[in-house]
């Protein structure tokens, strides 16, 4: 039988990547990674050893390690994730932490495009004074979202539909979203993690503007007066996007960049009506 300290870097070497061997072997064997400075001359049984090389091929084949082990930690919270939902990514907190700014106390938030309930459950989680609303257009998505919610103990309302169709007379302090915004043409669409994806969160049209044009024009009749409306886009979208808002209708449009210095997420006021 092959000590832990050979096997993982074995599967380090063939991954190319230690952090993604270590948290394939933890979810392989139940364990944290913590856990191999204590046991890297254990030697493991060959029908767990095999089970773990399974999970080094799929990830090899290009699968991402969150769906493998079927968990992504955002905002320090562990969410399931499935192929149905997006996988949340670290520059998405940067959303996160622009809506708490924004929402009053005791306001009301909705979350469009909620996939795995990521925004959502982090804003829940930071303000429980909130009411915090989520839609997502997948099913899927959805039951996954209820499940994390459920398994964190957090209170959000979610919805099935299409973007703001199923809180139809309803108004928010904030709304949020990372919506799809990659060009249907992008050719990273077919590289990476993003193969997996569900596509439908990724992709929007020509110019990847689609829903974001779809979100900023209907969310006047969501939002209260002096009521925010934040989400998220590619690097490279930042002046477009605020090209977007209408001066008679937004205020302070704005975008924020994220820790490599990258346009993340444009934000505007609804003006008072």
């Amino acid at each position: 039988m092959t000590d832990i300290r050979t096997i993982l870097r074995s599967a380090s070497h063939a991954l190319g990547d230690r952090l993604e061997a270590e948290a394939l072997l933890a979810h392989a064997l139940g364990v944290n990674r913590a856990w191999f400075f204590a046991h890297a001359d254990d030697a493991l049984d060959p029908a767990r050893e095999a089970g773990f090389q399974a999970l080094v091929a799929r990830r090899a084949a290009g699968e991402p390690v969150a769906y493998i082990t079927g968990r992504r930690d955002f905002w320090s919270l562990p969410l399931e994730v499935t192929p149905a939902t997006l996988i949340p990514r670290p520059e998405t907190e940067l959303l996160v932490e622009l809506v708490l700014a924004r929402l009053p106390a005791g306001g009301r938030v909705l979350d469009l495009g909620t996939g795995s309930g990521a925004i959502a459950l982090a804003i829940a989680k930071e303000r429980p004074d909130a009411t915090v609303h989520a839609v997502d257009a997948s099913e899927a998505a959805l039951e996954v979202a209820t499940r994390n919610a459920r398994t964190l103990g957090l209170r959000v309302a979610f919805h099935h539909g299409d973007w703001f169709a199923p809180v139809s007379g309803e108004r928010y302090d904030v709304i949020a979203s990372n919506p799809p915004y990659i060009e249907d043409t992008d050719e990273h669409l077919t590289q990476g993690d993003l193969r997996f994806e569900p596509r439908s969160a990724l992709a929007s049209g020509a110019d990847g503007f689609d829903d974001i044009r779809r979100i900023i024009g209907s969310a006047p009749a969501h939002l209260v007066d002096n009521g925010w409306l934040l989400f998220e886009h590619g690097y490279n979208q930042g002046a477009v996007a605020r090209a977007l808002f209408d001066a008679s209708h937004w205020i302070d449009v704005a975008t924020t960049r994220d820790l490599e210095d990258r346009d993340r997420v444009t934000s505007a006021g609804l003006s008072p009506r």
